[in-house]
């Protein structure tokens, strides 16, 4: 049995337009094109249709969405794939609706009380905000991102959270750095750079230039940039300079 395309979009809820487009693209070819030019879809495409949508909702771009197709053998080994995705994601929605509680809590009781908001671990702040937005936002250095979503995909949630901790860790330990009056050259601030620096390297090598790339990128990529105003302001700009003064010190 086969379905023409504007059954398929109504069923899907994607346009028309864009089933046009997948299979331009060679991402979802039609099962036949009829003689009018009409395309039409048997249950194959229909389950590819569902592979690309489940992978669009957990942020996927259509390039790595055609690369993970094409290296897939077995459907349901990769359905099971993307269910472990979903259900990572349905979990760190439910730590992100956690924290979103608790500070309006806090920041409920605090007005009430008349007093200001006393944060005493402030990476409590950015639970749940991680993962998937730290890979997606390395999309300027595709290797290393790669790399990040090949390791971020085999880890548990729990595993997801423990390295989302310590990257919240480390911006408040350079926090407190920065606050305590330390130039972004001072050793213990590049001491810090050099841990984050071997933590990159660890997944895959990073020429000074890319490092400096990805100092840049702290200021000029708006996700990045909040994270780090959010933390202390001014944050970014010293994480950018302290990756500057390591790359020329150490990697060139």
């Amino acid at each position: 049995m086969d379905w023409p395309i504007e059954e398929v979009a109504r069923m899907s809820g994607v346009t028309a337009r864009t089933l046009r487009h997948y299979g331009e693209t060679g991402l979802l070819p039609p099962a036949r094109i009829g003689a009018s030019g009409r395309r039409y879809y048997e249950e194959y495409q229909l389950l590819r249709l569902q592979q690309i949508l489940v992978l669009r909702a957990l942020d996927v771009g259509v390039p790595e969405i055609g690369r993970i197709l094409s290296e897939q053998v077995d459907e349901v080994d990769a359905l099971r794939g993307h269910r472990r995705r979903l259900l990572a994601e349905r979990d760190r929605l439910d730590t992100l609706a956690g924290t979103v509680s608790r500070t309006i809590a806090e920041l409920e009781q605090s007005r009430k009380d008349g007093n200001p908001m006393t944060i005493n671990r402030p990476e409590n702040l950015f639970e749940g905000v991680q993962p998937s937005q730290y890979k997606e936002n390395m999309s300027d250095f595709p290797d290393l991102a790669k790399e990040v979503g090949r390791r971020a995909g085999a880890m548990s949630q729990s595993d997801a959270d423990a390295a989302h901790r310590e990257r919240t860790a480390q911006m408040i330990r350079l926090a407190e750095l920065m606050a305590a009056g330390h130039p972004a050259d001072a050793d213990p601030v590049q001491a810090e750079i050099d841990s984050q620096y071997r933590a990159l390297t660890a997944l895959r090598a990073v020429s000074a230039e890319d490092y400096r790339a990805i100092g840049r990128s702290v200021v000029d990529n708006e996700t990045w940039r909040a994270a780090y105003e959010a933390v202390i302001p001014g944050l970014a700009a010293y994480q950018r300079d302290a990756i500057e003064a390591y790359a020329a010190a150490r990697l060139n």
